[in-house]
């Protein structure tokens, strides 16, 4: 048999578990908690059956699995019950207040959580952070709940290439490529710096999210108004394009401008930070604010799937208080989550004590495969630390503090499903590599076949596959870790940058942030939304699609 057909045959069997999702997810328009069980079924089968892959393996990938499940869970954990702890202390009607003072506009709002505090969390600690805290907070400022996940998941493109601490270049990429002698000899280009190639790449990458990244603002004014207005009109959200653009920049130009002279740690920290102190202050004096704001149509008016079945209106959850709390104490949780989560990313010794308590189970099942956890350092960790400071700082009531912890428990037991087989999918799909067939894991296998049809126009298709991988995967830094071999080989290939290669791959699986499952069914279950993952995604490809769209483009005229 021609190999070429061989090598797109077994592309398009390792297709079928990104199809089943999407055809059961979009198509049938199931729930996740039922789509991702079945699709997780076809992906073993296919494993071992199609691929050979032994059963302990795929039983030591569904246990890893299993652990990175339950990491996000606490995750979700942590971020619902410290919005559960702020709304009974008496802080969300605050908070509430001091953003409704700067503006009523909802475009601009979204823009100063959703796209610049968000990216600064993003920076800080990635992990999904940033959209179970964003989400639950433009809620609890009025949004829709579905408007609040679809304006968290849309940011996730431009700041997550250099999420946690610039976790998805600085491991994601290294990890891939070290101890590979090609890799070796490029290195002396660089004077045999690691750091430096990673620079490159960091730059690079910056860049192409600076040209296309800078209207993010911009669509997501579009996208509320188009999807969530009275009128349902795009023409409303480009009322604020010259904002919008001002915030896109206010962003992008820290961002690139850091990445130049500083490295892949801190473009995503610096710019939320610089961004939203600037956007903050501009929008307080009325610049470039539309005359008219902008609001959502009166709650009566709601269709039923926008909204939320989180219990923000029962009469436990509301403040018996009718003074406002002032707004510095309102806002000082969020502000400690940013900063602790800050130090004990750049600071070696609160690092270093974080990371001393790793759980490590090695040769898991028999197999290569490990696990490994290290709860200490996981964000959520910092998550309870602030709510128990919470509890003291807003000097709240007992009771009123265990219904908070309470009400957050269901909302994991709903999302559990869901969630976990998302990530046991992800886990036995990446790691089908060790087969009787001698195959690669199914995402090289797909990846292969994508550049055997696309050959020399590869550039444009890079971002394809840095997606395919945060799409499966749920993450930046696994799909770099995935892919950098396979891109680094392709750019050899055609005789391309390297660097420009994996910046677009890095671009790429920041783009599969908006519309992975992981991603979703995490923010979704922040504010109850659970079983409209369907309606997400598919509302979602276009933002997505345009930016690797636009990316690809880039990399092609760059190239």
């Amino acid at each position: 048999m021609d190999s070429g057909f061989t090598l797109v045959m077994y592309a398009l069997i390792a297709l079928v578990p990104i199809v089943t999702v999407f055809l059961l997810l979009i198509g049938a328009r199931w729930p996740a908690n039922r789509a991702m069980p079945v699709a997780y079924g076809v992906t073993v089968i296919i494993a071992l059956v199609l691929w050979r892959v032994p059963f302990h393996w795929v039983a030591a990938a569904t246990v890893q699995g299993g652990v990175i499940a339950l990491e996000i869970l606490y995750i979700v954990f942590g971020a619902i019950l410290l919005l559960n702890t702020l709304q009974l202390s008496g802080a969300i009607p605050a908070i509430r207040h001091s953003l409704t003072s700067i503006t009523e506009d909802r475009r601009i709002q979204v823009m100063i959580i959703a796209w610049l505090f968000g990216s600064f969390i993003e920076g800080a600690s990635g992990f999904g952070t940033p959209a179970v805290i964003c989400v639950p907070l433009m809620v609890a400022i009025g949004f829709p709940a579905l408007a609040a996940v679809m304006m968290a998941l849309i940011i996730q493109s431009t700041p997550s290439t250099f999420g946690a601490v610039g976790t998805p270049i600085v491991i994601g990429i290294r990890a891939g490529l070290e101890s590979v002698p090609a890799f070796e000899e490029v290195l002396s280009h660089f004077g045999g710096n690691v750091d430096l190639f990673l620079k490159q790449v960091g730059i690079s990458a910056a860049i192409i999210h600076t040209i296309v990244g800078t209207f993010i603002p911009l669509i997501l004014a579009v996208t509320l108004t188009q999807f969530f207005g009275a009128e349902r009109s795009w023409r409303a959200g480009l009322g604020a394009w010259k904002f919008a653009l001002f915030a896109g920049l206010a962003f992008t130009i820290p961002y690139l401008l850091t990445a130049i002279f500083i490295g892949p740690e801190f473009p995503t920290l610096v710019g939320g930070l610089l961004g939203l102190g600037i956007t903050i202050f501009v929008a307080k004096q009325k610049w470039l604010v539309p005359a008219d704001p902008w609001d959502f149509p009166a709650r009566g008016q709601w269709p039923d799937f926008w909204g939320s079945n989180r219990p923000e209106d029962s009469p436990e959850m509301i403040n018996s208080g009718t003074q406002l709390m002032n707004p510095i104490l309102a806002w000082l949780p969020y502000g400690l989550v940013g900063v602790c989560l800050v130090l004990s990313r750049i600071v070696p010794p609160l690092k270093n004590g974080l990371q001393a308590w790793q759980i490590t189970i090695s040769n898991l099942l028999g197999t290569t495969l490990t696990v490994t956890t290290q709860p200490l350092y996981l964000p959520p960790t910092i998550l309870l630390f602030v709510v128990g400071i919470t509890y003291f700082l807003h000097r709240m009531e007992w009771r009123k503090f265990q219904y908070a912890v309470k009400s957050t428990v269901p909302i994991l037991l709903n999302v559990s499903l869901a969630l976990g087989a998302a990530v046991l999918l992800a886990r036995v799909f990446i790691n089908s590599g060790s087969n009787g067939l001698g195959l690669k894991s199914m995402p090289l296998e797909l990846a292969d076949g994508l550049a055997l049809i696309v050959g020399d126009s590869w550039p444009l298709f890079a971002p394809v596959v840095g997606l395919i991988g945060a799409f499966v995967a749920g993450s930046v830094t696994v799909s770099n870790m995935m892919f950098s071999l396979f891109q680094f080989g392709m750019a050899e290939k055609i005789n391309l940058s390297q660097p420009l290669i994996l910046a677009l791959q890095c671009v790429g699986a920041s783009a599969g942030n908006i519309i992975c499952v992981p991603n979703i069914v995490a923010a979704a279950a922040t504010v109850g939304l659970l079983g409209m993952e369907g309606v997400l995604i598919r509302w979602l490809l276009t933002p997505a699609v345009y930016y690797i769209g636009l990316a690809g483009l880039v990399g092609l005229v760059l190239s």
